[in-house]
C-alpha cells in the first residue's frame, strides 16, 4: 500500500496548516472537500478564529484533540518549523500539497516515524481512491 492509500484509509483528522476563510483559496476548497468526505478538519491559521464551522489554532502545539495528518499549504520555506511541530505533537503523517516540496523536512518527518506525502494535493488523492 502507498503512502498516499496508507494515510487516506488510515486516518481522519487533519490539521491544515495555512487553511484560510477566503473561499476563493486552494486550501479552503480541499479542506472543504475532504470535510464533506467524512474528514474531521482542524484549521491552523493564527489569522483566523474560525474556518469551515471549525476553530482554528494558532499552530499545532495549541490544538487540544489527537492530530493524525498535517496537511501544510504554506510556502515551502515554512514547511521545516511545521514538520518539527508535527513530531512534537504526535502526529501520524506530513502531507505537502502540490507546489509544497521541503526534502530535508520530509526526511526528519520520516526519521521520526511519520508517514509522508510531498507536492500531491490531498483532494485530487483521494478522488482517485474512490
Amino acid at each position: 500500500m502507498s503512502s498516499t492509500t496508507e494515510i487516506l484509509k488510515r486516518f481522519r483528522t487533519i490539521a491544515v496548516v495555512g487553511l484560510s476563510s477566503k473561499r476563493f483559496r486552494a486550501s479552503y476548497g480541499v479542506s472543504e472537500y475532504m470535510q464533506a468526505a467524512g474528514y474531521r478538519i482542524i484549521p491552523v491559521n493564527p489569522g483566523e478564529t474560525e474556518v469551515l464551522g471549525e476553530k482554528s489554532y494558532p499552530d499545532l502545539e495549541s490544538i487540544p484533540e489527537t492530530v493524525e495528518i498535517v496537511n501544510i499549504f504554506r510556502d515551502p520555506q515554512y514547511v521545516g518549523p511545521v514538520v518539527d511541530a508535527a513530531v512534537r505533537i504526535g502526529a501520524k503523517a506530513i502531507w505537502m500539497q502540490e507546489g509544497v516540496v521541503h526534502e530535508d523536512a520530509a526526511e526528519k518527518a520520516r526519521q521520526a516515524g511519520l508517514l509522508v506525502v510531498m507536492d500531491r494535493c490531498i483532494l485530487k488523492e483521494h478522488r482517485r481512491l474512490s
